[in-house]
C-alpha cells in the first residue's frame, strides 16, 4: 500500500457517541462499557484480535444489535446514510447473482429494489466497476470471483450508496496487494470528501500506515485517539493481555489460572 494517507482536517462534530455500552448476544456481552465518540470525518481503525467486539461495534451504530445496556447515539445520521460492508464470511457467495447486479444493490435505497435501472443508474454502475477495475467481471456470477475481485465488487456497491458513514469489517482479509492499494485508494477518497470511514481491523502496521484514529477494542475500551498517541507497545500488550483472559474464561479455565495468565 503505497500512497499516503490523507490529512484533511477533521470536525470536532459528533456523528456517532458511545455511552457505557453492553452488547452481545443471546443475553452474554461481547461489548462491556464502551464509551466514546465518532467525529464527523474520522478515519477511525477498530484493532483488535477476533471476538474482539468489531462486528458488534458496527452492528449496534445499524441497528441490527440494540445494547442490554448504555445508549448508542446517532447526531443527525439518518441510518440510510450508512453503509456497512461485513465480513465476506457473513455474505453468502452461492447466491445467483452476477457482478453487476450485485454492485447495482448499491442504489436500492435511492430507486427501490423493484424498478427498472434508467440509463443514468446504468451508467453510474459501469463508472463504479470500471473504477474498481472489474467491469470486464460484470456478467459472471458473483460467487465464482477471487477474494480480491470479490471485494472490489462489494466496494464498488458502496460507491453507489454515496454514505455519510461507511463501516469496514476487515476489508482488507483475503485480497492480493493491487487490490489491497485500490481499496485504500478509495477510503482516501471518501475521506478527502469528508465521510467518516470506520474499519476493523486487526494488523497495527496497516493501522499505524494508514489510519489517524484508533480505537483499540478488546470487549472494552483499551484506548482510544490519535494513533500515534494510542497505537503503543503497551496498550497493544495490555490488548493481549484482556484478550487472553476472556478467551480463557471462555474455555472454562479458572480465575486462578486467568490470573497466572495476566501476571505471566
Amino acid at each position: 500500500m503505497s500512497a499516503a494517507k490523507t490529512s484533511k482536517p477533521k470536525s470536532d462534530e459528533p456523528l456517532v457517541t458511545f455511552d457505557d455500552v453492553r452488547a452481545g448476544y443471546d443475553g452474554t456481552p461481547v461489548l462491556r462499557g464502551l464509551g466514546g465518540t465518532i467525529k464527523r470525518g474520522d478515519l477511525l481503525a477498530v484493532l483488535g484480535a477476533n471476538g474482539a467486539g468489531k462486528s458488534t461495534l458496527f452492528k449496534c451504530i445499524t441497528g441490527e444489535v440494540k445494547p442490554f445496556s448504555g445508549t448508542v447515539r446517532l447526531h443527525d445520521l439518518p441510518r440510510r446514510k450508512i453503509a456497512y460492508l461485513p465480513q465476506r464470511s457473513d455474505i453468502d457467495p452461492s447466491f445467483p447473482i452476477s457482478v453487476f447486479d450485485a454492485v447495482a444493490m448499491g442504489l436500492w435505497r435511492e430507486i427501490g429494489a423493484f424498478r427498472g435501472l434508467s440509463r443514468a443508474a446504468e451508467a453510474e454502475i459501469w463508472a463504479a466497476l470500471d473504477t474498481v477495475g472489474i467491469a470486464g467481471q460484470a456478467e459472471r456470477r458473483l460467487g465464482v470471483l477471487s477474494g480480491g475481485q470479490f471485494q472490489r465488487a462489494m466496494f464498488a456497491q458502496l460507491m453507489l450508496q454515496n454514505a455519510d458513514l461507511i463501516l469496514l469489517d476487515e476489508p482488507f482479509q483475503a485480497v492480493d496487494l493491487e487490490t489491497a492499494d485500490t481499496l485504500i485508494s478509495l477510503i482516501d477518497k471518501w475521506h478527502g470528501e469528508g465521510r467518516t470511514v470506520i474499519a476493523a481491523l486487526h494488523d497495527a502496521a496497516l493501522v499505524r500506515d494508514r489510519f489517524p484514529q484508533t480505537l483499540i477494542l478488546a470487549r472494552e475500551t483499551i484506548a482510544w485517539g490519535p494513533t500515534a498517541k494510542v497505537l503503543t507497545s503497551a496498550n497493544l500488550v495490555k490488548s493481549g493481555e484482556v484478550t487472553a483472559a476472556w478467551q480463557d474464561s471462555e474455555l472454562g479455565l479458572s480465575g486462578e489460572a486467568m490470573r497466572a495468565r495476566m501476571s505471566a
